[in-house]
């Protein structure tokens, strides 16, 4: 059996573009990870994908895990709720194109739906154009939450690139 896959590419090229929303508590805080640690990322992207199909990474080694996020471009994210992990996201820095990238973004299934969302990615938008950048760019499918397309364009990505995959 064949299924289709909408996928959608959206970028923002300049923090004026940012429709922003606000942080919905004072519980909530975004982190940088300072020091990479392979089991937290690993641990996001099983929990946050289980139910998306985010299945590439699942059988990775803690080798390729540790060279992944020993990328000197690469920084993680974390979105904190009462001092629980509850979301993150990794950026990667392309120098050659002097844009940023959101490889993977999202909520653990029990803090979404409370605003959290919007707030995090306005934080990443803001936080990526910190540095003087082009862009800042993503992709997401239909097999993602079904609110994430719509925050990605309600924050004032624009979608530049739409392919339909069969797998």
């Amino acid at each position: 059996m064949t299924e289709e896959i909408k996928r959608s590419y959206l970028e923002i090229t300049s923090l004026d573009q940012l429709k922003e929303s606000n942080n919905p508590s004072e519980d909530c805080a975004v982190e940088l990870i300072q020091k990479p640690d392979f089991q937290l990322n690993k641990f996001f992207y099983k929990n946050v994908g289980k139910n998306h199909r985010w299945i590439d990474r699942l059988i990775w080694s803690e080798l390729e895990w540790i060279k992944y996020i020993s990328n000197p471009n690469l920084k993680t994210f974390i979105l904190k709720y009462k001092k629980d992990l509850a979301g993150y996201y990794e950026i990667i820095f392309h120098p050659d194109k002097n844009e940023k990238e959101i490889a993977y973004f999202g909520l653990l299934e029990e803090h979404r739906n409370k605003g959290l969302g919007s707030f995090f990615l306005s934080y990443a938008i803001k936080s990526a154009f910190n540095e003087k950048i082009n862009r800042l760019w993503l992709h997401t499918c239909s097999l993602d939450h079904k609110n994430a397309l719509n925050n990605y364009k309600s924050r004032g990505m624009k979608v530049f690139k739409e392919e339909t995959l069969k797998i």
